[in-house]
């Protein structure tokens, strides 16, 4: 008596499977867009780290090296911003609220520092920002989008698709711890932004001006790096990694 037997389709396929061929090409096409997605996430956080971090220090310590003055120095470092939120606007076709008042926040500075001729004001302006920052993450708790559930939407989209993002946004509404864990991260965000903002100001009064881009910058790195360190601990321990 004759017996049936599956044969498989596909040599590398495991005898009993029955995943279609056009299944496994759509898991392939979706793995392929999560790369794509995340290389330019990856590339937008670099380019930022070049605009935000690099080329505003660099162009300092080089102008300072050639002889120009601390107050020149920092005024020219500060306008190396102007070309990366005009890159945005123009990307993104709409204006950056944030950035737009980075901007602003160098332009009083520096206008406040020729008044009084400081260039130790013109340091000021890094707190302000971070202050400022500080206090509109705090002040999302308030809302229904507290400010990690918004920042997270790139990473999310990344990792899975505008229809996971969908279903992660609606827990929001369903699930009250997901609530509660993410108004504790926004709110250790806003304090962390907060707290880099006094210690700046410390800064700004105790080194010598030459050492404090370097400083701050090298301060909020650290604070940074202990603050997604946090951050990923946390998600990880309670069930929110994607």
């Amino acid at each position: 008596m004759a017996t049936n037997q599956p044969t498989p389709t596909d040599p590398n396929q495991p005898v009993g499977t029955t995943e279609a061929p056009e299944a496994r090409a759509d898991d392939r096409a979706a793995a392929a867009e999560v790369r794509r997605r995340t290389t330019a996430l990856r590339r937008q956080i670099g380019a930022q780290l070049l605009f935000e971090l690099v080329l505003p220090i660099g162009s300092y310590y080089g102008l300072r090296a050639v002889g120009t003055g601390q107050w020149f120095a920092l005024v020219a470092s500060g306008l190396m911003l102007v070309p990366w939120i005009v890159y945005g606007i123009v990307r993104q076709r709409r204006v950056n609220a944030m950035a737009l008042f980075s901007l602003s926040l160098v332009v009083i500075a520096t206008v406040l520092s020729m008044v009084s001729g400081s260039p130790r004001v013109l340091n000021l302006r890094d707190s302000w920002i971070t202050a400022a920052i500080g206090c509109w993450v705090l002040g999302t708790l308030l809302t229904r989008r507290p400010f990690i559930m918004t920042a997270s939407r790139g990473i999310v989209i990344a990792k899975v698709g505008q229809t996971g993002l969908a279903e992660w946004e609606a827990r929001w509404d369903t699930e009250p711890t997901f609530r509660h864990h993410l108004r504790t991260l926004t709110a250790v965000w806003g304090a962390v932004f907060l707290l880099d903002a006094v210690l700046r100001v410390v800064l700004v009064y105790t080194i010598p001006v030459d050492a404090f881009p370097l400083t701050s910058t090298l301060l909020w790195l650290a604070m940074l790096g202990g603050l997604i360190g946090f951050h990923n601990w946390y998600v990880t321990r309670n069930g929110l990694k994607l």
